[in-house]
């Protein structure tokens, strides 16, 4: 019986040992970032969506309140830029392609409302600061 139970000590301190050997990680939990912005103005009849991982942080940390420039400064800004850059995403030998996959549908004779004016402001804002480019004659700043 004590060898019995001197064998049944030594196969459970060889099974603990064994197992305490094991590397245990500790859970990380997975953190959410969301890299899309859907931008619309009140009627919903106009619907802008950026997917640019870092937009969004960059957008609550870095732009300015709503209100503090006017739809025209908006307008007028925005009229420059994507005017510069549906001509880079024209011209694929001369600007790089990953920068300007896709034209910018905007009609510059429609009224978008201050928020979609707003949003492609601050996107083309970030932009041409996170790409060291400059899409214009207004050089963009924070």
């Amino acid at each position: 019986m004590k060898i019995y139970t001197t064998i049944l000590c030594f196969l459970f301190l060889i099974l603990l040992g064994c197992n305490a050997s094991q590397n245990f990680t500790a859970a990380v939990p997975t953190k959410i970032v969301n890299d899309t912005i859907r931008i619309t103005n009140d009627r919903l009849e106009y619907e802008v969506i950026i997917i640019d991982v870092g937009f969004s942080s960059w957008f609550n940390s870095n732009a300015r309140q709503r209100g503090y420039y006017s739809q025209s400064y908006l307008e007028a800004r925005n009229k420059v830029w994507i005017l510069e850059w549906n001509k880079r995403v024209n011209m694929p030998l001369n600007y790089d392609v990953n920068l300007y996959g896709m034209p910018i549908n905007y009609d510059f004779y429609i009224n978008y409302g201050y928020e979609v004016n707003y949003m492609i402001f601050n996107y083309l804002t970030y932009f041409q600061l996170k790409n060291n480019q400059q899409l214009g004659g207004f050089p963009a700043k924070i």
